[in-house]
């Protein structure tokens, strides 16, 4: 089918649709008895959806994580590209899900871009009575345009550590679904967390800390040794001194290596999925890694990637936790990451997957250059 052919296609369909709405029934597909009532999405706009849910699709940044830690992917209609394709452990409910969600129609590419990627005839065909989308206002009104289909948006930032953001966004969601009650447990379990993260360190004055750098991080793609966050959440989660923070207009960039040479950091953490990167880095420039004093005192560790298509909350929480272990080994003496590491996906997705993640390369554990 050409593309005129596919534009008229689609053209009928939501002619099929407002026809529908037009003859008494909303246009997914409920009753008039039913009624309808209306919510306000993260960008104040205001949605009107059907009274009862019973069906959603979720699109775009951070979506359909939140379905997954709001227990409702059984209301899911249809699914993303990029999930039904294959498992995998960069998004932390892929391993959980993925079995379940294989079999749903494909209604989108999936990303985190906030663009509209949704497939319009897809989603016509699949009738969720709302569409969550982590998208842009201007793309949410973009697929209700195209879907005759309610878009509420749940975008949220992947910045800091576990911004407000994402609280919001998680309400909005459990109102539109009737699971307010899930996202408070869950809303205050992340709570807990931060709170005896943070309460950890509180008193530790700085001239006492380590210093730590962060590298090999992944942000619009992977990057080798230079890629680094200021404002890097876990870090702040445990109030770590990150000399990055020097910087910290930019929240993620590519450090100039001379610059930390100069932070020369007591702690290097790294990216294990991006450490081919860095040891092809490494055999290039063996002299500058070498002279580094967390490489040459073998203080380098692991800090598995917690964002892909939005913030993995569990693996943020995760990471800040292991480096407290190796930043405050006193403070945080009394954890063990693995089981740790397992309440944290057992109260936000419902199973342990902390042995799935390190067979995919998300592991905890120290570093050694040129392996």
């Amino acid at each position: 089918m050409g593309p005129f052919s596919k534009t008229l296609s689609c053209f009928a369909a939501i002619l099929l649709v407002s026809s529908f709405a037009s003859c008494g029934s909303s246009p997914s597909g409920g009753s008039p008895s039913s009624g309808t009532r209306v919510v306000t999405d993260v960008w104040g706009r205001e949605v009107e959806i059907p009274a009862e849910v019973s069906s959603i699709v979720c699109l775009g940044s951070g979506a359909p994580r939140m379905a997954a830690y709001l227990e409702a992917v059984d209301m899911l209609a249809g699914v993303e590209e990029h999930d039904a394709e294959a498992v995998t452990v960069l998004r932390d409910y892929s391993p959980v899900y993925q079995s379940q969600i294989k079999e749903l129609p494909v209604v989108g590419a999936g990303g985190g871009s906030g663009a509209n990627n949704g497939y319009p005839e897809e989603l016509i065909k699949a009738m969720p009575d709302v569409i969550l989308a982590g998208f842009s206002a201007e793309a949410a009104d973009e697929l209700a345009a195209q879907t005759a289909i309610p878009v509420v948006s749940v975008r949220y930032l992947s910045i800091n550590f576990v911004d407000e953001s994402f609280y919001s966004a998680m309400r909005v969601f459990a109102e539109v679904i009737g699971k307010e009650e899930r996202c408070e447990e869950v809303l205050s379990y992340i709570d807990g967390c931060k709170a005896d993260l943070a309460g950890r360190t509180a008193d530790v004055p700085d001239a006492e800390k380590k210093k730590a750098y962060t590298g090999a991080v992944t942000f619009s793609g992977r990057h080798g040794f230079s890629g680094t966050y200021a404002n890097f959440g876990p870090l702040i989660g445990i109030h770590a001194l990150n000399v990055a923070d020097e910087l910290a207009g930019q929240n993620y960039f590519e450090a100039d290596l001379e610059k930390v040479l100069e932070w020369d950091p007591d702690v290097i953490f790294l990216d294990p999925g991006n450490m081919d990167l860095v040891n092809d880095e490494y055999r290039a420039n063996t002299a500058y890694f070498d002279s580094l004093r967390a490489v040459s005192e073998k203080q380098v560790y692991t800090m598995p990637s917690f964002n892909n298509c939005g913030t993995n909350i569990t693996y943020a929480l995760m990471d800040a936790y292991y480096a407290g272990t190796v930043l405050f080994p006193e403070q945080f003496s009394d954890i063990d990451i693995a089981a740790k590491s397992g309440e944290i996906l057992m109260e936000l997705l419902g199973k342990d997957i902390f042995d799935e993640m390190a067979a995919g390369g998300l592991y905890y554990g120290p570093l050694a250059f040129g392996e």
